[in-house]
């Protein structure tokens, strides 16, 4: 015990020393995969920032909008002992990380920045293990979003659905006359951020918990979930033939160009919209996905900071610092699409899909209907997810029957509990 306080007190007197001076001339090398262009924007508002504090930034971007290969990536540096200083994860990895031990101690700087005033409950739930900030939230992702082309939706004479058999009358309207009406990309995260929405959409905030978050057996083989996949049947039969491994930025494409009128995809769709010159809510409507208004999914990216030598802890405690800088949080998230992790930022700059992003994550904390997403890592271990993944993707792959993925589904989530 001895030991311990003495090792707890060595680390506290190291923190209490780092300054920003400390810092000059080193480097931070981050592993992340964003690569899209949009992305792309949002990483160099970082970096351009770091920089200007001087720290150089060396770049470990690992491509794959789901993350799963920057896992492999980073898994292997850390069991060779040679971590970076600071990864982009998504919530249960960042738990998982810090069970192991492999992460450092934010706790200054967090306290110097107030952040347990400022970050939401759902999202600190996240970033702190036992207590102490093990990684610093970068923004609060929605994934599910509806975004539509403006011109397709006004040449048609149609409007945002609410509901999923809304939804399906404006997709057999736009069908029957040759318009693709979804866009959509063939990979197990993209599907089953789908088949949340529709969980959430159809089922209501309550079954999305006892489905999702509880894992529940009785949810799971509900005539409410058998609907869910009846759903799914329905969405099949609207996107385009090429769909199958298409990454989720040339999805949003289609939309862009008039290839496809909708797209059910998070809010970082809305960077790619931005990078494209064109506006949220003018060129490209965003509406929640149907049925699921008054309640709010979310993800978020942390830079979950590893354990480093002491020579690196300086500029690992100031990328930490500038990341939860509330000029930043504004000037990174406009360029990400997303929303500030912290809930003290002016939105004056960002647009009418952001502004109702927040204001909708204030109306759905009050009613206790936040939810991690299980698609985007905040709902369930990587097992007990991709258990989900498998049967999801292979009934939207293939012919199965509702009731055959409902039966499968109970048992695979039973087995990987």
């Amino acid at each position: 015990m001895r030991s311990n306080v003495l090792r707890a007190v060595a680390a506290a007197a190291s923190l209490m020393v780092f300054s920003a001076a400390q810092a000059q001339n080193q480097s931070v090398e981050v592993m992340h995969w964003w690569t899209s262009g949009g992305e792309g924007a949002a990483v160099g508002v970082l970096k351009q920032d770091l920089e200007k504090r001087g720290v150089k930034w060396v770049d470990m971007a690992v491509a794959g909008g789901g993350g799963e290969a920057a896992s492999t990536a980073l898994r292997a540096r850390v069991v060779a002992g040679d971590p970076p200083t600071a990864a982009q994860q998504l919530g249960m990895n960042v738990r998982d990380w810090a069970v192991e031990g492999s992460l450092g101690n934010l706790d200054d700087v967090a306290v110097k920045g107030g952040w347990d005033k400022v970050v939401p409950p759902a999202v600190q739930a996240f970033g702190k293990y036992k207590g102490h900030w093990v990684a610093a939230p970068v923004n609060i992702h929605r994934p599910s979003w509806l975004w539509m082309n403006a011109k397709i939706f006004k040449d048609n004479g149609l409007t945002p659905p609410k509901t999923w058999d809304e939804f399906n009358a404006t997709a057999d309207k736009l069908k029957a006359k040759g318009i693709t009406p979804l866009a959509f990309g063939g990979q197990a995260w993209q599907e089953t951020t789908v088949w949340e929405d529709v969980v959430l959409g159809i089922g209501g905030p309550d079954f999305y918990k006892k489905a999702i978050i509880d894992a529940d057996p009785a949810a799971l083989k509900s005539p409410t979930m058998i609907k869910v996949f009846d759903q799914m049947r329905k969405l099949r039969s609207y996107v385009d033939r090429n769909f199958a491994g298409r990454d989720w930025n040339l999805a949003t494409a289609m939309v862009l160009k008039g290839e496809a009128a909708m797209q059910l995809m998070g809010d970082w769709a809305k960077g790619e919209v931005i990078a494209a010159k064109q506006v949220p809510g003018k060129d490209i409507l965003c509406s929640v996905a149907p049925g699921t208004q008054g309640s709010f999914l979310f993800n978020t990216d942390f830079f979950a900071m590893f354990n480093v030598s002491a020579a690196k802890r300086p500029a690992q405690l100031l990328m930490a610092q500038a990341i939860m800088d509330p000029s930043f949080q504004v000037t990174f998230n406009l360029a990400k699409g997303s929303i500030p992790a912290r809930n003290d930022v002016s939105m004056d700059k960002f647009d009418d899909c952001g502004k109702q992003s927040m204001a909708d994550l204030k109306a759905a904390s009050a009613a206790n209907h936040v939810y991690g997403s299980l698609a985007h890592g905040h709902a369930q271990p990587a097992g007990v997810q991709r258990a989900y993944f498998d049967v999801v993707t292979k009934h939207f792959n293939s012919d199965q029957s509702s009731q055959a993925a409902v039966d499968e589904l109970v048992r695979s989530v039973a087995a990987a509990k």
